[in-house]
């Protein structure tokens, strides 16, 4: 099914084939799992141009792909087999390819037309092997944030609790985390891409950890805010306006619903807080290969129907530059009728 709506895109593009070289798409199309590689598609050939250090493992993950060894260079190989093949109007990721890169193609292919081609959005609806493994990554994460509750304490720090929680997820069976941990304490989650630091967590204050599991090249992406110790009442005030919001957006994620639609309905929800204004990114973002892949629920939106079987997250947050914030954040599973939360740990206010 992968290729045969790479195919048709092919039709519509009105080329006579390929060139894939961003990694999250040859895993996509190919199965390959390597790097410096790149896939040559076209309606007659399927090739698969990697080095020696990848051979054997093409042969293992792929199949239905021509593997073809370069020696002396990717796209000096890509380049010749190009010329060999005969077709004469190429597509490529325009987003991906380089500008150098392009220019060797274009100066040393004369006569071949090339044509900027977006495919990243054949990703976003997943299939059910996809699904399985998003779904097993997020049980990942939900074990890890089981037992990371039992090593917060004050005088713990940020890096210390990223730490502990990568270990967590690799040892319930993650390849690696899906990026790099945030944990943001205190002010500091005033940051919404806080990443660790040697901050010690104090009592009182608000630990925002934002993190995620790989589990067969696939992503789980959830956030979580507890509290060190009794939450003062406005803490509480503002959790709990937060995750009304969240559990809304929750509601408003479904099948038909566009992007920006789901993300003004949830900013309208904290508006009636009086929050609004300390929301300052997009509401979530698709998840897969890659931690953020369309479709996106936000103002900029370009996803007019959420679809069944689209993964995106859930993530209001709120971010008071110096006093701190707070942010709360599902995997979720578009479906043909409610939204499936992935993610399943608690999100009632932890006072630890």
């Amino acid at each position: 099914m992968r290729l045969q709506n790479l195919y048709k895109k092919i039709d519509a593009e009105e080329i006579d084939a390929l060139i894939i070289c961003k990694a999250a798409n040859v895993f996509y199309f190919s199965g390959f799992r390597g790097d410096s590689t790149i896939l040559l598609i076209g309606k007659n050939f399927r090739k698969l141009i990697t080095d020696a250090r990848y051979i054997e493992q093409a042969k293992l993950q792929t199949k239905n792909f021509e593997i073809v060894k370069q020696d002396e260079g990717l796209f000096k190989k890509l380049i010749e087999e190009i010329k060999s093949c005969g077709a004469k109007k190429f597509g490529f990721e325009g987003r991906v390819l380089t500008f150098d890169e392009y220019n060797n193609l274009k100066e040393n292919l004369s006569g071949v037309e090339f044509k900027s081609v977006e495919v990243d959005s054949l990703r976003q609806v997943k299939d059910a092997a996809e699904i399985s493994n998003i779904r097993h990554a997020c049980e990942i994460a939900d074990k890890a944030f089981a037992e990371i509750l039992n090593f917060i304490k004050p005088n713990v720090t940020e890096i210390e609790v990223a730490a502990e929680l990568e270990y967590l997820m690799k040892k319930f069976g993650a390849e690696k985390n899906s990026f790099d941990t945030i944990v943001a304490s205190g002010v500091r989650g005033s940051l919404p891409h806080g990443t660790a630091t040697g901050k010690k967590i104090l009592n009182g204050e608000f630990v925002t950890m934002d993190f995620g599991a790989i589990f067969n090249g696939y992503c789980s992406d959830m956030t979580r805010t507890i509290c060190v110790g009794r939450a003062t009442d406005n803490q509480r005030k503002i959790y709990n306006a937060l995750l009304d919001a969240q559990l809304y957006g929750l509601k408003c994620i479904r099948k038909g619903a566009s992007g920006k639609a789901v993300d003004a309905a949830v900013r309208e929800n904290l508006t009636r807080a009086g929050l609004d204004k300390y929301f300052t990114h997009g509401l979530g973002h698709g998840v897969g290969i890659e931690i953020h892949e369309e479709p996106r629920l936000s103002k900029l939106s370009k996803c007019e129907n959420l679809l069944p079987n689209m993964i995106v997250t859930d993530e209001p947050g709120v971010y008071i530059a110096g006093i701190g914030g707070l942010r709360i954040e599902d995997t979720v599973l578009v479906t043909d009728g409610e939204s499936e939360t992935l993610t399943k740990s608690p999100k009632n206010l932890i006072e630890l």
